[in-house]
């Protein structure tokens, strides 16, 4: 009875998983849905305060937590001022993970011993007041374009600390940061209001600005040494090469003359034998 009943729970359990990955098959969005709260893939980032920490971790620390001070209001006011679903639901989204961001902000901020502001700065605010003053499709767009900018402004920042910084915790943080401005920036897109227009527009390539190394490994002439060094191995091989090519025509030479019976060179011919 007990083996009955263990092939009895078995045909229960493959009947559902099969049918979940049959349902995975037919539909790969369900493999690849986006997680709620954008976070690093299986913890592959230590988080020990490991590493020197710099005026600009420090300065970076801040501006995350800066982000979350107005974002989080303004996806509140978004609720009340706004009369497009769509923006309300992007609000709701933005502000609800600027929530969880800020909890791992000053958590990292905890350890890392980093004070941090309880308020928007000056710009911040200004921005707030405009969304105060604003309703309808005005406040929409102003929404809209006040994150949208702050978002563009602050991924590359994000990008610079997450590829320089010496402390394994604000690495964590940048990649969390990083994370999360992707999701809202797309968010924001998807309003289908953004004026891409006003968006500041990338510097055009210049080859000045190469990296210095790439810069001196193409302005850098072969060496002198270099070249001394190799010139007596160039004239060995010439004269090597033409020592090999007169001795084979001579003998090629003297082989053809004793086939012709007895053939001398002339006097103009000796002179040029070796």
């Amino acid at each position: 009875m007990p083996a009955l009943g263990t092939r009895f729970l078995w045909r229960r359990l493959w009947g559902p998983a099969v049918a979940s990955i049959a349902l995975v098959l037919l539909d790969p969005q369900i493999a690849r849905a986006e997680p709620v709260v954008p976070d690093p893939p299986f913890n592959l980032l230590t988080d020990e305060n490991n590493g020197a920490l710099s005026a600009a971790d420090k300065d970076f620390v801040v501006k995350v937590r800066l982000a979350g001070l107005w974002e989080i209001p303004a996806g509140d006011m978004a609720q009340d001022r706004s009369e497009d679903d769509r923006i309300k639901r992007i609000g709701r989204t933005i502000a609800g993970q600027h929530v969880a961001l800020d909890e791992l902000t000053r958590t990292a901020a905890k350890k890392l011993k980093v004070s941090l502001p309880n308020k928007p700065n000056a710009d911040q605010q200004g921005w707030l007041d405009e969304m105060e003053a604003a309703e309808g499709a005005e406040f929409d767009q102003i929404y809209i374009d006040r994150l949208r900018a702050a978002h563009g402004k602050i991924f590359p920042a994000i990008a610079t600390i997450r590829t320089s910084t010496r402390n394994d915790t604000v690495r964590k943080l940048a990649q969390e940061a990083n994370q999360f401005v992707m999701t809202h920036l797309t968010l924001l897109e998807s309003s289908g209001i953004v004026d891409y227009n006003g968006l500041p527009t990338a510097p055009p390539p210049n080859a000045t600005t190469a990296p210095a190394r790439d810069r001196a490994l193409s302005a850098t002439p072969v060496s002198q040494s270099s070249g001394t060094s190799s010139t007596p191995l160039i004239v060995a091989a010439l004269i090597g090469g033409l020592a090999a090519g007169i001795f084979a025509t001579k003998r090629f030479a003297g082989n053809n003359n004793r086939r012709r019976g007895g053939y001398r060179p002339s006097n103009r011919n000796r002179r040029y034998s070796m």
